[in-house]
């Protein structure tokens, strides 16, 4: 999920629950224009740190302790990624959506678009 700087929802990719989040980052974050990337651990692939490089954000994402060149990032930035756990949050007030009861992947899609809008209400 992309959120805004208030936790509110933009953009959804849903995937298999075998398939790691950051391999859908940059299809996320297809023509958004930011200042800064927040994101945890798991998003610190070299391919993310390059698209937001390009597009001229500041990527604000810890490095992994397997890394071998360990980079800066800004801490105190970094604590504003509790927005996008926020967001996730208020999503899963919504029973249906927590427990995933949709079979399909339109009728899960559709009501995660309808709580999303609730959201930003």
């Amino acid at each position: 999920m992309l959120t805004d700087a208030l936790g509110r929802p933009l953009r959804f990719v849903l995937t298999g629950g075998q398939i790691n989040d950051c391999t859908q980052a940059e299809r996320l974050l297809e023509n958004v224009q930011s200042e800064a990337i927040l994101a945890d651990k798991g998003y610190d692939t070299d391919r993310i740190l390059a698209h937001a490089d390009q597009s001229g954000a500041v990527a604000v994402i810890p490095p992994k302790a397997n890394r071998k060149i360990q980079r800066e990032y800004d801490r105190d930035l970094y604590k504003q990624r509790n927005w996008i756990e926020r967001a996730f949050n208020r999503l899963k007030y919504y029973r249906r959506i927590a427990t995933r009861y949709d079979r399909k992947t339109l009728y899960y899609a559709s009501f995660l678009y309808l709580a999303a809008a609730l959201c930003w209400g």
